[in-house]
């Protein structure tokens, strides 16, 4: 279950909550942060939301056989204080993708998401992510088991296209499909996957992004909410984009440059400016401490907060001093206030 919520200057229990809590709150996927591997974790989440009221956060992709006959705690735990939050499932059999859902709502979560856009060998295999582009049907059968065993939104997540399948005629076969059976959200990779041939870096740099055709696909379709995912490094893209389209979604530029997630609220959603930097350092400690007292490592909190200072003097010194420091036995808040201190000398 979701962990208690805390507050910034006053760490509290981490005894469960209902398993209802947090269900309850609205979705918005005006601003989305993208489910990450190996990156956007419950330490991450938490960070993120300090930056950020609004934005909607997304897990890492979670299989439904790590949750069916894994530890769901070490899958599904979160701080209450991430939500909005949004479970990613990686998984192709509708059975089985239902009984995630109901588990996932039972958690707390705000949304179900589906993944059709990873293109690794690993996810290949197991016949999810982006190669399930080419069966359409199949995923709607999916999204149709899922929006029947919840009563929370459930989404997709896609690529423009797979191989040589880019067409936008394939891109709205795929789309239909999954309107028919109920999905209203879609989050739109605006790259093609090569299944074949290029690595998951290359296929997130390589193929050439086609916003075009992402605007073209919310022309025709104006009852579908459509989310833009893809190259966007910038609030200002965030804004070009929003012009056109119900959402946007930012993955590596806001982890490797998360300030910017402090001017989402005032920027896209008209509320009050983010924290500072420093401000989010100090909001971080309580949380360090209550999680070094549940037996985790410093820098399994620190290594997401390494470009927090990106573009400030003394942002290289506080990463450095953070990279080797942190992963040392018995590393404790004093490691991160001494590297907050060598950008304060700096500035």
């Amino acid at each position: 279950m979701p962990d208690t919520p805390l507050n910034a200057a006053t760490p509290q229990s981490t005894d469960s909550l209902p398993a209802t809590a947090g269900s309850a709150q609205p979705v918005n996927h005006r601003f989305c942060t993208a489910p990450l591997m190996d990156w956007s974790d419950r330490h991450c989440r938490y960070f993120w939301r300090l930056l950020s009221k609004q934005a909607l956060l997304y897990t890492e992709m979670v299989t439904t056989g790590a949750i069916l006959f894994g530890d769901q705690h070490s899958h599904l735990d979160f701080n209450a204080a991430e939500q909005p939050v949004a479970l990613q499932l990686g998984g192709s059999d509708p059975d089985d993708l239902a009984r995630c859902a109901q588990i996932a709502e039972q958690w707390g979560y705000s949304e179900i998401n589906l993944n059709c856009g990873c293109p690794s060998d690993r996810v290949k295999k197991g016949r999810f992510g982006a190669c399930l582009m080419a069966e359409p049907d199949l995923v709607a059968e999916c999204m149709a088991a899922m929006a029947s065993a919840v009563a929370i939104p459930v989404t997709v997540k896609h690529r423009i296209g797979i191989d040589d399948m880019e067409d936008y005629a394939g891109l709205t076969r795929f789309v239909e499909a999954q309107a028919k059976a109920g999905v209203t959200t879609f989050i739109v990779h605006a790259r093609k996957a090569w299944l074949n041939g290029l690595s998951p870096k290359e296929n997130r740099e390589v193929p050439p992004l086609k916003y075009d055709m992402v605007y073209q696909l919310k022309r025709d379709y104006p009852q579908l909410e459509i989310v833009l995912n893809g190259g966007i490094n910038s609030i200002e893209e965030c804004q070009t984009h929003l012009q056109q389209l119900d959402g946007v979604m930012l993955g590596r530029a806001a982890y490797q440059t998360p300030a910017l997630l402090a001017e989402v609220d005032s920027a896209l959603f008209g509320g009050e400016p983010g924290p500072t930097p420093a401000e989010v350092v100090a909001a971080m400690l309580p949380y360090i401490e209550q999680q070094l007292a549940a037996g985790q490592r410093l820098n399994h909190v620190t290594r997401h907060m390494m470009g927090l200072f990106q573009g400030v003097p003394g942002a290289r010194r506080f990463r450095r001093h953070l990279s080797e420091n942190a992963h040392k036995a018995g590393a404790g808040p004093e490691v991160l206030e001494h590297a907050l201190a060598l950008v304060t000398e700096a500035s």
